[in-house]
């Protein structure tokens, strides 16, 4: 039960306009997003094809972002490590999305003795970095990226859980809750079919937030050697190959799919939180 919105008339004002900033970042992960895709097509080379011949070789005609220590495309490789270092935040965003906006949701409507546990528990999983936490259950289940992005969306969790309990609270004291309640609508029913679909637009934007830090936890945990393995062309996996590499005065190896991660992970702040105020601000 949501109440009718007017359409909007006349030009945009300035609160409408997109920021340039935006627009660019925006823009950045378009190209980012078409170039995974089309990588087959666009990459020179397969992205494990090696080359001693090649090694360590600068831009040029041939390899235009240069080659690591094995001749292996640079160029190749960000291109096809694009799709794993974008898919896998997005498949741990939504683990913790779905366990997360399940209890926080719980907690707030439920209250009580469940809102204390859920808060408990999610306080002692705070207690304990994520990082840490993720590297306790690699060292348990074994290395790799499956157990990367489980782990880290248990660890994120807590925090998507937080922040759905806060904006649920806020959007359960609404008439329209109790308005279904007085009709005979079960608790359940509302929740999965009004509560929970308003919360989307809040939870959304906070999850565009989240995907930055995500898409870098998974690099820091592939560049320690707990994430993606050989011969994956992830991107943080590349840079802790290429570190090697620096020391013989070689930068390109660790420099490029460096870049590519703070590329990604800044284009994605800024959209974020410029998509968070907004879908927040429409609720």
């Amino acid at each position: 039960m949501s109440a009718p919105t007017l359409d909007r008339v006349g030009p945009k004002t300035g609160k409408d306009r997109r920021p340039a900033g935006v627009m660019i970042a925006g823009g950045t992960l378009v190209v980012v997003v078409l170039a995974a895709l089309l990588a087959p097509l666009l990459a020179p080379y397969a992205p494990d094809a090696i080359d001693l011949s090649a090694s360590l070789v600068g831009t040029g005609p041939e390899h235009l972002l240069g080659t690591d220590s094995s001749g292996q495309d640079l160029l190749s490789r960000v291109l096809y490590g694009a799709r794993t270092s974008l898919v896998a935040p997005i498949l741990l965003l939504a683990i913790a999305a779905v366990l997360g906006v399940t209890l926080g949701t719980l907690a707030a409507w439920r209250g009580g003795w469940v809102d204390t546990v859920v808060s408990r528990l999610t306080d002692v999983m705070y207690a304990f970095p994520g990082l840490l936490f993720t590297v306790l259950i690699i060292a348990v289940f074994g290395a790799g990226m499956t157990t990367s992005v489980l782990a880290l969306g248990l660890a994120y969790t807590p925090t998507v859980a937080k922040y759905t309990r806060s904006v649920a609270l806020s959007e359960r004291r609404k008439p329209y809750i109790d308005a279904y309640g007085v009709q005979g609508m079960g608790g359940a029913r509302i929740c999965a079919r009004y509560l929970v679909p308003n919360l989307g637009r809040s939870i959304i934007g906070y999850l565009v937030v989240l995907f930055g830090e995500a898409l870098m936890s998974l690099a820091t945990l592939s560049y320690l050697g707990f994430g993606a393995q050989p011969p994956s062309s992830d991107w943080g996996l590349m840079v802790q190959e290429g570190q090697a590499a620096v020391v013989q005065g070689a930068l390109l190896p660790a420099l490029v799919p460096g870049f590519a991660i703070v590329l990604v992970v800044v284009s994605f702040n800024v959209v974020g939180v410029w998509a968070a105020d907004r879908l927040g601000s429409r609720r």
